[in-house]
């Protein structure tokens, strides 16, 4: 595994050539690279080539998928900058070599190279890196109006990254419509009868989701072209309005007829039973005076010879002739009916379609919105259009003249169209003066988001034209990540599913990596055998306030879980680091279950990936809690709420309160303000209860609940009942809750109860946690793109995926302009003819994605790999564990530790504040005032940028880098100039009348964001500082002129001082004000 593999334009190549190739900004590439092969590297290094070879900054278009994405190429990017601005002519030699230039000229480029840094701040335009829906929308805002007025856009407009919330409001319209519309209320109602209310609504959404695709291909007439009539594929049933009427034919009714009779004369019952099926058929068929009994009539006679699922004899029917010569004409009268079905319910969902999308457009006219699908039509249509692409390509042509872009794999057809509209008319031309030169790398073996309209085949259309612009085809299977032993796993289970025609295009990989590395498997949870039938289990009663119903299912997850936690546990008391581990899972739900197992153990988890705040349990308290006040008939949220860390109210005395309510009748809210009979811990409760509803009937929301949190102490209970390692993310959660009173939907929120519903309508992110020491719990998707020492996968032994139902299905290959087909299919267990093989088309992209997902998983695992799995209910040959498993090595069962509490490694200690203990100042509660400031705003965001720079600030500091400026800026979504102003507020008081407590000389003893509790709120001082004199000092910065004069400042700033001197008495303690205009204003 020592040899790296890397070809060009399929012929194998040296690895120098393969990177000077690569980084050079003058060539046409597509790069296909393996996991771990540095392909964000190389893009970043051909932006710093075209830096040197005399671009400019706005000249260099680089565009990925995520903020994330972008942000992490940008910080890359400035980083290698003032690395390089402080670099030696022999290290500069070095790193441009690396990047493919020739050792003379890197000589000549080590002075500029070093240069590069001050230039790039001098000029103030930086380099544009960009996810695709931001350029798309920059390219939006400058089109003319006409363009908005011809697709339909509001002209002052919101865009929506979310089009979720949309989406739900657009049912009310269209059921409306349906209700004006006869023959669009027919269509419904017939889609209904034959599926059910939930899976029509269904149907629908997963059309709306590709609605822009369904736009392209109804314009070009393909939807209508998807499904077939009967008649084209069977025309010699044509010319009937069913294909059933053919029964009704005197011969064929003459043939039917004289098959029932010989059937009729066999001494088994099946084909006696297959006899008097005709006969009953063709009594309805004579009867019929629909099309619909006609159908009804062909179903009994299929049901007399043929099995359930599908269109071939019954075992008995095999060897009698008469059933013989009736298959073929019933399999294809069935086939037939089977056609008609899917084009009628092709025609309905199509026309259904036009009306959802349509009320939708209207939708968002009437809000103002734009979501993300309407930027990608815009695109495609301003550089599409023949008159408008010219004006719009002529202005890209001027100010582009490099576009990268990184995890190709990931586009969709929408995009690479819009991208190939622009680029297009330089194909074949050698690329031309002013072409700009493209770059484009991915993977398709990492292609894993087809569920969100990625489609790995426009890899092979780009790929094809970087070709015709005369490019270079690049390939590397040389990996710097994953040690011999998880590659070996990789090539064997990859080589074994491309040798079955599994998969096709991957390539064995070699390793940069000297570790051995490991492969492991941990025991299987076996899964309990089934009771015999009619073995009835005794019935055992379960206390239900007391004890979850535990499903089987779920009673097995929890064991494999528990038994993966207990292994990491072992590997951490070994001296694993809890952050070297990455869990990963298929779906969240063992995600949850992990990371209580892990707690239950001690061991600090995080799931990082994006959730809801409604999801975590504390926030789901306070939500029932306000519900209760707010309506206070909801008993079910008050005994939530009484059960919580806030009130701690006992079973029994619940039950009590439930006794009272079936005497009394009443809610159980009232029942607490009435008090009689009830135990002293509910009567104490009840006034609070009522305080606080007084306050949400009385004030806006974020003042109700700022006032709860104070006179509830809701952080400090809430806090004090979490496990240690899950305290921060309590804390968080709750201040997020907050915060979501002024910033959900813009704060819109006339009443109490509509933020309540909001909050329970779900929809609120949760804020993002980083816990540097923690083991990261992920799904597959979510981890692409990172890595971990040691990676154990969850739940590997998956069944099959079922077949799908209420879906569409959807080929575009990436060279084509519209959509080669778009079919609504009713159901994948039985497919009318002439959709199946656009559904054999499906399976084939589904199972390279799944295959693709397995490729994901295990190149995520740097020096270890571990398989878990739970015995399924039905075999899959073709899961992870059945591909994996024998080439790992097997855990025994006895080498898994029984631990009954936490993880030595991480046994708690006595808790020890870095300076302050914890004080609770005792100054009487007061209801606030009005509204705290807006953290959304920009100028808020401007002074947490602001903070965090200072935060940032050592001892003796002159100043920030500029990657630490944009850093900041980054963090607090400012633009460039936001961040220097920010930066230029931070330098004036560190440089100004306080700038003695960052003199070495003069400080003791320095903190910054230390903790202190105030009235059960977490707060934090700017700074402490101890001088030399023994003087401690607190220190508040201001972003606005004059904070001295605010009476409220001066009280949190004396609160700080008090707890200070209640930690440190006797000891002199101070306390002042930093403005951002450099002054320092104390307050005695």
């Amino acid at each position: 595994m020592s040899q790296p593999a890397y070809e060009r334009n399929g012929d194998p190549v040296a690895r120098e050539d393969f990177y000077k190739i690569a980084c050079d900004p003058n060539r046409h590439v597509a790069v296909e690279a393996c996991a771990g092969a540095g392909k964000t590297w190389m893009l970043v290094s051909r932006i710093l080539r075209a830096l040197l070879e005399g671009a400019a900054p706005h000249e260099i278009l680089a565009i990925t998928f995520t903020k994330k994405a972008a942000g992490e190429m940008r910080q890359r990017l400035m980083e290698w900058l003032e690395q390089f601005a402080h670099a030696s002519d022999e290290q500069l030699h070095k790193e441009l070599l690396v990047r493919g230039v020739e050792p003379a000229r890197a000589r000549e480029l080590c002075v500029p190279l070093r240069q590069l840094y001050g230039q790039l701040l001098a000029q103030g335009r930086p380099v544009q890196i960009r996810t695709f829906h931001s350029w798309f929308a920059a390219l939006l805002r400058n089109a003319p109006m006409s363009v908005l007025e011809t697709l339909g856009l509001p002209a002052g407009y919101e865009l929506l990254e979310d089009d979720a919330p949309a989406i739900a409001q657009v049912w009310r319209p269209f059921q409306a419509r349906l209700l004006r519309e006869p023959e669009a209320r027919a269509d419904y109602e017939a889609v209904v009868a034959g599926h059910g209310r939930f899976q029509t609504e269904n149907a629908l959404t997963a059309a709306l989701q590709r609605r822009v695709e369904f736009l392209l291909a109804d314009g070009a007439g393909t939807v209508e072209a998807s499904v077939p009539a009967f008649e084209v594929l069977y025309p010699e049933l044509g010319g009937e309005d069913t294909p059933a009427r053919v029964l009704r034919q005197p011969a064929v009714r003459a043939r039917w007829l004289a098959r029932a009779q010989a059937l009729g004369q066999e001494k088994n019952k099946t084909p006696q039973k297959a006899a008097a099926a005709v006969i009953d058929a063709y009594a309805l068929l004579d009867a019929a005076v629909s099309a619909a009994q006609l159908d009804e009539a062909l179903q009994i006679l299929r049901a007399g010879f043929f099995v359930k699922d599908e269109d071939r004899l019954t075992q008995h029917l095999l060897k009698v002739g008469a059933a013989q010569e009736a298959e073929p004409e019933l399999q294809r009268l069935c086939a037939a009916q089977q056609q008609h079905e899917a084009w009628r319910y092709q025609q309905r969902l199509m026309r259904l379609t036009r009306l959802l999308i349509d009320e939708y457009a209207m939708l968002k006219r009437e809000r103002g919105w734009v979501d993300m699908s309407d930027i990608e039509r815009a695109a495609l249509y301003l550089l599409a259009d023949p008159v408008l692409g010219g004006w719009v390509q002529e202005r890209l042509d001027a100010r582009t003249r490099h576009l990268l872009i990184d995890e190709f794999q990931d586009t969709n057809p929408l995009q690479w169209q819009a991208l190939h509209a622009w680029l297009g008319s330089y194909a074949g031309s050698g690329g031309g003066a002013v072409a700009p030169r493209l770059f484009i790398v991915g993977d398709p073996k990492q292609s894993i988001y087809r569920f969100r309209r990625a489609e790995p085949q426009v890899f092979k259309a780009a790929k094809a034209f970087v070709r015709e612009l005369g490019g270079e085809l690049l390939s590397c299977d040389h990996t710097r990540r994953n040690a011999p032993a998880v590659l070996t796993l990789v090539n064997q289970a990859m080589g074994e599913a491309q040798a079955q025609n599994d998969y096709e295009g991957f390539r064995a990989h070699t390793t940069e990596s000297q570790e051995t590395g490991s492969v492991r498997a941990l025991p299987q949870i076996p899964r309990p055998d089934k009771p015999e039938k009619g073995a009835d289990a005794p019935a055992v009663w379960r206390d239900s306030l007391t004890q979850p119903r535990v499903m089987p299912e779920e009673t097995l997850r929890t064991q494999e879980c528990r038994q993966a936690a207990r292994w990491l546990a072992a590997q951490i008391a070994e001296g694993l680091r809890p952050q070297d581990i990455m869990v990963l899972a298929r779906k969240r739900d063992r995600l949850a279950v992990m990371q209580e197992e892990l707690r239950e153990l001690g061991i600090p988890a995080q799931q990082p990936e994006k959730s809801e705040l409604g999801d975590a349990p504390e926030v789901q308290d306070l939500v029932a809690l306000l519900d209760a006040l707010v309506s206070p008939a909801h008993d079910l949220s008050l005994a939530r709420a009484l059960k919580s860390p806030l009130f701690d109210v006992s079973d029994d005395d619940l039950i009590a309160l439930a006794l009272r309510q079936r005497e009394h009748r009443a809610p159980w809210f009232d029942l607490l303000q009435q008090g009689q009979g009830l135990p002293p811990a509910l009567q104490a409760i009840a006034p609070q209860l009522l305080r606080w509803k007084r306050w949400l009937d009385t004030l806006p929301p974020h003042d109700a609940l700022h006032a709860i949190y104070d006179d509830g102490d809701v952080l400090a209970r809430f806090v004090a009942a979490a496990p240690p390692t899950l305290r921060e993310t309590a804390r968080t959660k709750l201040q997020a809750l907050l915060a979501a009173a002024l910033q959900v939907d813009g704060a819109r929120y006339a009443t109490p109860y509509a933020f309540v519903r909001a909050l329970k309508a779900g929809g609120v992110p949760a804020p993002a946690l980083a816990d540097a020491d923690a083991v990261r719990l992920l799904t597959v998707h979510g981890a692409k793109g990172l890595e971990a020492g040691l990676v154990l996968l969850l739940d590997t032994d998956a069944p099959a995926q079922r077949a799908q139902s209420m879906g569409v299905l959807l080929d575009w290959p990436g060279e084509d302009e519209v959509p080669r087909c778009f079919i609504f299919l009713a159901s994948e267990s039985r497919v009318p003819p002439s959709v199946r093989e656009a559904l054999q088309v499906e399976e084939q992209a589904r199972q390279r994605e799944e295959l693709n997902a397995l490729y994901v998983a295990l190149t995520r695992a740097q020096r270890g790999l571990v398989l878990s799995s739970v015995q399924p209910h039905q075999a899959n040959g073709a899961s992870w564990w059945q591909r994996l498993q024998a080439g790992c090595d097997s855990i025994a069962r006895e080498d898994i530790p029984e631990l009954a509490g936490p993880a030595t490694a991480r046994t708690p200690g006595v808790i020890s504040l870095p300076v302050l203990p914890v004080f609770s100042a005792l100054a009487p509660f007061a209801i606030k005032k009005g509204a705290s400031q807006d953290a959304a705003t920009p100028e808020a965001r401007v002074g947490q940028a602001m903070h965090r720079l200072l935060e940032w600030a050592a001892l003796d500091a002159t100043g920030w880098s500029a990657a630490q400026v944009q850093r900041a800026g980054t963090e607090f979504g400012l633009d460039e100039a936001q961040a220097r102003q920010a930066a230029a507020m931070a330098l004036r008081i560190l440089q100004g009348e306080g700038a003695w407590a960052w003199r070495s000389g003069e400080v003791a003893w320095q903190g910054n964001e230390v903790p202190v509790t105030l009235q059960g709120s977490v707060r934090r001082i700017d700074r402490l500082v101890r001088k030399m004199d023994g003087s401690w000092w607190v220190l508040d910065y201001k972003s606005a002129a004059q904070p001295q004069i605010q009476e409220e400042l001066q009280s949190q700033l004396r609160d700080y001082c008090a707890a200070v001197q209640a930690a440190c008495p006797g000891e002199p303690v101070r306390a002042a004000f930093l403005s951002a205009q450099g002054t320092l204003e104390e307050i005695k």
